[in-house]
């Protein structure tokens, strides 16, 4: 099962958004050689206000970027700690997707109730 990693997801986020890096630098003042590097997963461990900045400007949980560069969550739990998993495999999901979703996984526990599915 491959997961989406930190890099990864900011740079889904930031495409999605249909921001470049350079007008990343300019709304957070960091740069875009680091930013690409980041995207790139050559930092591995970013400082918790530039997480905080990128997640302020893409609309992206605190926790959940703090929890993707490998930091300590204070307050939270381990179905937090799935949330941010299952985001950082789909990356942003708009709300159409959202309950599109959420009816499709309430179908195959449906259906694996009445033991017609295994998975």
């Amino acid at each position: 099962m491959s997961s989406r990693n930190l890099g990864q997801l900011l740079k889904a986020v930031r495409e999605d958004k249909g921001l470049t890096l350079r007008a990343v630098e300019n709304s957070t003042g960091i740069s875009n050689a680091y930013l690409s590097q980041l995207e790139g997963d050559k930092i591995k461990q970013p400082s918790p206000i530039v997480l905080h900045k990128l997640g302020d400007l893409y609309g992206v949980s605190y926790a959940t970027l703090l929890d993707l560069a490998g930091y300590p969550v204070p307050g939270t739990d381990n179905s937090t700690s799935n949330q941010s998993a299952l985001a950082a495999r789909i990356g942003h999901v708009t709300s159409d997707e959202e309950d599109a979703l959420v009816e499709y996984l309430e179908f195959l526990r449906a259906r694996r109730k009445k033991g017609g599915a295994k998975r």
